[in-house]
């Protein structure tokens, strides 16, 4: 039996390619919602990012996540996505 193949997904903002897992997924749930899927199950329509910081101010800037979710980004995930990119910078 062959090894499954990993999905590969682009990020909104830059385009690059990566696997699915390594990307932070923002999803548009059926009834609505707007929130950020850690464990990339949550059904809905989904939109990645790769968590650059550049990245998602990019996305957020040109509203590219808005686009790609086809809807209008509440305030609460624009800033938890500054948020989260910030906390990642400060690990780094």
């Amino acid at each position: 039996m062959a090894p499954r193949k990993s999905p590969i997904r682009s990020c909104v903002a830059c385009r690059t390619t990566s696997d699915k897992r390594d990307l932070l997924r923002v999803v548009r749930t059926p009834e609505g919602d707007i929130r950020l899927d850690r464990t990339g199950k949550v059904p809905g329509r989904g939109a990645y990012l790769c968590g650059a910081k550049e990245c998602t101010a990019r996305a957020l800037k040109q509203n590219k996540l808005g686009r790609a979710l086809r809807c209008d980004l509440p305030e609460s995930i624009k800033s938890e996505l500054e948020q989260l990119v910030v906390n990642d910078d400060a690990t780094q």
